[in-house]
């Protein structure tokens, strides 16, 4: 049971990376720093957005719009975080 329970963590962990990074790239591209129509740039980007973006769009739903400001990364990522420590402290041992 506590392998499962560490294989649950860790890809709740790599979740969070994954969401981290793509919010930084986001901003990059945004800022034209980096560059889409590189090829692999956008199939990088692409495959994050497909990751990441179920997530944020199902959080988007129920905030309140700030104007440009865009919380759901902050909720998403403290949610899961709130999840892992949950599976951490009631998984049964």
């Amino acid at each position: 049971m506590i392998s499962l329970l560490s294989l649950l963590i860790q890809i709740i962990n790599l979740f969070q990376f994954i969401l981290i990074i793509y919010i930084v790239s986001m901003w990059l591209v945004n800022f034209n720093i980096i560059n889409t129509s590189n090829r692999f740039v956008y199939s990088i980007m692409d495959a994050m957005y497909r990751l990441c973006e179920p997530s944020l769009n199902f959080v988007r739903r129920y905030l309140p719009t700030f104007g440009n400001l865009d919380l759901s990364p902050i909720v998403v990522y403290l949610g899961l975080w709130f999840i892992k420590s949950l599976l951490i402290e009631y998984w049964p041992r």
